[in-house]
């Protein structure tokens, strides 16, 4: 089958990949010669999506960073597939790594991760690319699917309650692109020390701090240090008060809606986001504090140990 990819004659290693929540099929490829690429395919349905997924990547290449750079795109298997070629970034899982490393390593990563997302958020946005609405409508109905689930946690009408009474704090900024799943499972420590950027299946346009709620879900539990690292080279040391008032909406609506989500990949699952929705009711004081906890009371060791 990988014959018909136009270098799949090259193929010299073909491995089978199965980390990770994507539809797409994805391989570990080494070619002849040596190269070391990621293999992703989908059904052609997906053709239009993937294509543009494949402009996307080639938009965010531009930009200097280390990341799966793209190599070829097409149709093949008599055209029931499409597939993606990008480059391999070596290194080690990121989510692996972090907690191993000394608080200040962890620290200086976020920082990196933040200058990396500042910069996929300062491409310029195609005209044609701008949403015509806003995310609250579909937010709200997210919010009112869960709240009719059966899978509902103890302690979640304030959460609720904040969502609907300050829906009208997110997205009051221009649009960007976004890599639309940036967190430590996305990332890849590299040989030398720093971050390299893989998975951009879920980039979407939006408002930017939408991206920094999953630190809350898959960040905060390896390193606080890290997630607090990306946030404050992100706004350049001096955070607004805006950002941590559209956050605070974005976690309390992820914490309750991600175990809808979860709920078609099993019980597993559901119960590793109930989990995380208890620590972000407790970090966010049931949705009383603005700010974190684990960002606010870091303040003083911040200025002290890690810099």
């Amino acid at each position: 089958m990988f014959k018909n990819i136009k270098c799949g004659g090259d193929f010299k290693t073909v491995e089978r990949l199965s980390k990770g929540w994507s539809l797409d099929e994805k391989y570990f490829v080494e070619t002849k010669g040596g190269e070391r690429l990621l293999l992703r395919i989908s059904d052609i349905e997906q053709y239009d999506a993937k294509k543009k997924e494949y402009e996307i990547i080639s938009k965010y290449s531009s930009l200097g960073f280390t990341m799966s750079l793209p190599v070829d795109f097409g149709i093949f298997n008599d055209g029931k597939n499409v597939y993606m070629l990008l480059t391999w970034v070596d290194g080690r899982d990121l989510e692996e790594i972090l907690p191993k490393l000394p608080e200040a390593e962890q620290y200086k990563l976020g920082r990196t991760a933040g200058e990396i997302l500042r910069k996929i958020h300062s491409i310029e946005l195609a005209e044609e690319d701008i949403p015509k609405n806003t995310k609250k409508e579909k937010k709200l109905l997210q919010l009112l699917s869960y709240e009719e689930s059966d899978l509902r946690i103890e302690g979640d009408e304030y959460a609720i309650k904040y969502v609907r009474s300050n829906i009208d704090r997110i997205w009051k900024h221009r649009p960007v692109y976004m890599h639309g799943d940036y967190h430590p499972g996305n990332l890849i420590y590299t040989s030398g020390g720093s971050i390299g950027v893989i998975d951009f299946n879920r980039w979407e346009v939006g408002d930017p701090y939408e991206e920094f709620y999953k630190l809350e879900s898959f960040g905060t539990e390896l390193s606080i240090p890290y997630c607090i690292g990306q946030i404050d080279s992100y706004f350049d040391d001096s955070v607004p008060e805006n950002f941590w008032q559209a956050l605070a909406v974005y976690v309390a609506h992820a914490s309750l809606h991600s175990i809808k989500w979860a709920e078609k990949f099993g019980r597993e699952d559901v119960e590793k986001m109930k989990r995380s929705c208890r620590r972000a009711f407790d970090d966010y004081d049931g949705f009383r504090l603005c700010v974190p906890r684990w960002y606010a009371e870091a303040g003083a060791c911040r200025a002290k140990l890690w810099r």
